[in-house]
C-alpha cells in the first residue's frame, strides 16, 4: 500500500465511478482498476462493491475510509512542513533570550514574525548570554538574543539590533532620587549592586569599564544576574545598580533611573542576535532578516 493507492481510493470513493475517478486522477481507467484490485488483494478484503452504475464502499470500505484521508492529509503535512522549513518559512525556531529582551525588542518583534510567518514555531527560552553561547554550541538554541558586546565573539556571527546606554537605578529614598541626570562618577562613593561574574561575566566586564571610565572602581555590596533582582535590592536601600536603559520600562515602585550624562563616546550597550557562524538554516536566517527589520538595522552595517 502507498501514497498513490490511497488517493485512488479516496477518489474512487468519492466519485463512484471509475470514469470520473480516473478522469479527475487525470490517468487512464484500465490501470486505476488494476491499482484498486491489487489494494484490494494486499488487504484480503474488498473496498468496493460493484453496482449498475458505479461502485459503492463495502463495510471494509467505510472504514478505510476515514482513515485513508487522515493519512493523505497528514503526508501533505509533512511535505509542507518540509518544503516551509527549506524556504525558511515555517519550521521550529529555538530562541535562547535575556531577559531585557523582553523589555521593547520582542514585543516589537513577535506579533509581526507570527503574522508573517504564520508557520514558524517559535519556543522562548530565558537565560543568560554566557547560557545562550553554550546552547548555540551544543545546538540547544538556533539562535539567541544576548547583551552585546562580548568579552570573546570568536565562533559566532553578531548582529546588533539596538543601541542602548546604561542607566543608574537608585532608591526613591536615596538624595540622589531628586535628579533627573547624574555623571557616573558622581555616584563613586555608593555601594553597587553589580553582576556575577559566574553567570553573566560580559555584563559585569561592560557595567565595571564603564565606572573605570568615570575614574573609579566600584564598592561591590551584592551581586544579582537579574534586573529584576538588581531593582528590588536597589529599592531596599543595599545600594545603587548600573541596568540598561531599556528597563526603565519596567521600574518598580521605590526605584529611580537616572540618565548618565557622562557616557563616553561610542561606549553602548547593546541587544544582538548571534548565531553560531556559518549557519545556514533558512528559518534562522528569515529570522535574521525579520529581526533587522523590526529593529530598522541594515545587515550591511553588522
Amino acid at each position: 500500500m502507498n501514497l498513490r493507492q490511497l488517493s485512488q481510493f479516496v477518489t474512487l470513493a468519492e466519485t463512484g465511478n471509475f470514469h470520473r475517478a480516473a478522469e479527475r486522477l487525470h490517468m487512464a481507467q484500465p490501470p486505476l482498476s488494476v491499482s484498486i484490485r491489487k489494494l484490494e488483494e494486499e488487504l484480503g478484503s474488498a473496498l468496493f462493491a460493484r453496482t449498475r452504475t458505479g461502485v459503492a464502499l463495502t463495510p471494509a470500505g467505510q472504514a478505510m475510509l476515514d482513515d485513508a484521508r487522515r493519512t493523505l492529509l497528514h503526508a501533505q503535512q509533512c511535505r509542507q512542513s518540509v518544503l516551509d522549513t527549506r524556504e525558511g518559512t515555517g519550521g521550529r525556531l529555538r530562541l535562547g533570550i535575556i531577559g531585557s529582551a523582553t523589555y521593547a525588542l520582542l514585543p516589537r518583534l513577535i506579533p509581526s514574525l507570527r503574522a508573517r510567518y504564520p508557520q514558524i514555531t517559535l519556543e522562548l527560552s530565558e537565560a543568560t548570554s554566557s547560557e545562550i553561547l553554550e546552547g548555540l554550541v551544543s545546538r540547544r538554541f538556533d539562535a539567541g538574543l544576548l547583551r552585546f558586546p562580548l568579552l570573546d565573539a570568536s565562533g559566532f556571527d553578531l548582529t546588533p539590533l539596538d543601541r542602548d546606554d546604561f542607566v543608574l537605578a537608585v532608591a526613591e529614598t536615596s538624595p540622589l532620587a531628586g535628579r533627573e541626570a547624574i555623571a557616573l562618577h558622581e555616584a563613586a562613593h555608593e555601594p553597587f549592586i553589580m553582576y556575577p561574574r559566574s553567570k553573566v561575566p560580559g555584563l559585569l566586564a561592560l557595567a565595571m569599564m564603564r565606572c573605570q571610565f568615570s575614574g573609579f572602581a566600584p564598592q561591590v555590596a551584592q551581586e544579582a544576574a537579574q534586573v529584576q533582582t538588581i531593582m528590588s535590592l536597589v529599592a531596599s536601600g543595599l545600594g545603587v545598580g548600573l541596568v540598561a536603559g531599556v528597563a526603565r520600562q519596567v521600574v518598580p515602585r521605590g526605584v529611580k533611573c537616572l540618565r548618565l550624562t557622562d557616557n563616553p563616546p561610542g561606549f553602548h550597550v547593546s541587544i544582538a542576535l548571534a548565531r553560531l557562524a556559518g549557519n545556514t538554516s533558512r528559518v534562522v536566517q528569515r529570522f535574521a532578516e525579520h529581526a533587522l527589520e523590526c529593529a530598522g538595522v541594515d545587515e550591511k552595517s553588522e
